[in-house]
Parts: structure tokens; C-alpha cells; sequence
């Protein structure tokens, strides 16, 4: 299994060894370029500064790209300010201009919506699927799903309140697991979608862009 990072900007780092502490036989790769992202059957998107990272999406011509991998069926976990660039509607906040998003996520977030540095915290979370314990969150200047639209489902809640949803092949947490020694989370969305499964969905989304014909042969 090739995993890829997104290495642009951000915690990325704490993500390869995480990853690497959930499944010592995982091929941890950081992506940075169109190319590298072609090659990953998983992807995660680190936390860090969102508009920082939405621009540096672009100015890599990684915007389009994502985009259409996400809409293919991408294994993707999102964390914190990745899971801001996925979500389809965000909500006007104190933290600034608000970037571009890629639309993956029927959900609408707030950026940092917990407080800023002095509020982040640890907090026990419960996780779909985690039975055996709640799961050690950290929270770190978070955003807050503040709706979950109907074609996402909440998978993970501190409290009553919202921390995590998925919707098909795509995770998105408001806080970090990367930043726990628990590899349970990890470990549970490497295994969500069989790599067997994954290939061949993309070998079939090859064949297809490959024989797709031309704008002049379709004349």
C-alpha cells in the first residue's frame, strides 16, 4: 500500500510517523507535485495554516488534481485544516478570509472555532467503530462542524457535539490522531477501503481517461 502525505505546509511529519507506527509495512510518501499524487492509494491532509495550504495547492497545480481523485473514490483522511479544505460550506469566522475549498465533505465548518492556541485541549472522543475505549483527541486552535449535510455521517463526537464525519472513502476530524500515540483511528481508516479494491478502481479510471476520446475524434 503507497500512502501518500501532503507535504506543502503543516504537521506533516507527525502524519508519516504516525502511519507509519499504525502499519510498519505502509510505503509512507509526501506528496507535493501532480505526479506524486497519482501514485498514492491513501491520502492524508495534515493540519496547519488552510489558507497557507489552499494556496499552495495552487501554486503546485494541485488543486484539479485533488479535486478529481477526490471525486474518484481517494481514500482521504483529513485533519483540522484539512478537513477545512474538503468541506463544502464554511462559515464566516474570526480567523480571516476563509480559502477556497474542494468541496468532498457535505458538511459546514468554522475555522477555529474552539479559540485560538491558549484553548486548544485533549479530550476524551468517541469514535464509530473504537468500542474498546474513547479515543484521545487534541484539539489545536480546531474547527467546528457546525452542520453535517445528508450525504455525510457523523462517525466521531466529543460529547454530544460533532468532531468527525465521513462520506464514502473520505474522513475529515476537527482534531489530530496523528498527535496520539493511540494508532487505533489510523490504523482503522488505512484498513477502511481493501488496497485490492483501491487498485482496481484505479486502474478501470485509467483505462477510461486513456480511451476517452478527443474533442476531434468526437466530432
Amino acid at each position: 500500500m503507497r500512502i501518500g502525505v501532503l507535504a506543502v505546509q503543516g504537521d506533516f511529519p507527525e502524519h508519516q510517523r504516525a502511519i507509519a507506527r499504525a502499519d510498519p509495512r505502509a510505503e509512507v510518501v509526501p506528496v507535493r507535485s501532480p505526479a506524486e499524487l497519482e501514485q498514492v492509494d491513501r491520502l492524508f491532509l495534515p493540519g496547519g495554516e488552510s489558507t497557507a495550504i489552499a494556496g499552495l495547492l495552487q501554486r503546485n497545480g494541485l488543486t484539479e488534481p485533488l479535486r478529481r481523485r477526490l471525486s474518484e473514490g481517494l481514500p482521504t483522511l483529513a485533519t483540522c485544516a484539512g478537513l477545512i479544505l474538503l468541506a463544502r460550506r464554511l462559515s464566516p469566522g474570526a480567523g480571516g478570509p476563509d480559502p477556497p475549498t474542494l468541496g468532498a465533505l457535505d458538511v459546514t465548518v468554522r475555522r477555529n472555532d474552539y479559540g485560538g492556541q491558549r484553548e486548544s485541549f485533549e479530550a476524551p472522543v468517541r469514535v464509530a467503530g473504537l468500542a474498546t475505549a474513547p479515543f484521545p483527541g487534541v484539539f489545536i486552535r480546531a474547527p467546528r462542524i457546525v452542520e453535517v449535510g445528508r450525504r455525510a455521517q457523523a462517525m466521531a463526537w466529543l460529547g454530544n457535539e460533532v468532531v468527525g464525519v465521513r462520506q464514502g472513502n473520505v474522513w475529515g476530524l476537527t482534531f489530530h490522531p496523528e498527535l496520539s500515540t493511540d494508532a487505533r483511528l489510523i490504523a482503522a481508516f488505512l484498513a477502511s477501503v481493501p488496497a485490492s479494491a483501491q487498485k482496481t478502481r484505479n486502474k478501470a479510471t485509467t483505462m477510461t481517461r486513456r480511451t476517452r476520446p478527443t474533442a476531434t475524434a468526437a466530432k
